[in-house]
């Protein structure tokens, strides 16, 4: 019992002193100008970082991001075809790719997929 409040006692001090130091290092350099100011690759930024974003090209990667996630959703279906009714998956399979297929003419139709006007 004993040697265990001494080890708890020696890590607890040999954490606050490398603490400590760490503390006393980083004073120096924490007041850098050049850590302070904005870095963009390298480079000082010519701009404001709040220019405008093109909608356009959110609305495709978010097209994007979703018929990846509906692949990501249908691989699974495959494999478990083996073990179950075959008809039942067949016709949910079916009703997925119906729906996908309504939501790509819908957004073809709404001009999402026009990358220039």
């Amino acid at each position: 019992m004993f040697m265990i409040i001494i080890n708890t006692i020696l890590a607890i001090i040999i954490t606050m002193i490398v603490m400590s130091m760490c503390t006393l290092i980083s004073k120096s350099s924490s007041k850098d100008q050049e850590k302070s100011s904005p870095f963009e690759c390298g480079f000082d930024p010519k701009s404001s970082a709040r220019s405008p974003f093109s909608i356009q090209f959110f609305l495709i990667a978010v097209l994007f991001l979703i018929f990846d996630i509906e692949i990501a959703i249908m691989l699974p279906i495959i494999l478990t075809m083996k073990w179950s009714m075959s008809s039942t998956w067949i016709i949910t399979i079916l009703l997925f790719i119906i729906i996908l297929i309504i939501g790509l003419y819908h957004e073809w139709n709404n001009g999402v997929l026009k990358w220039a006007n």
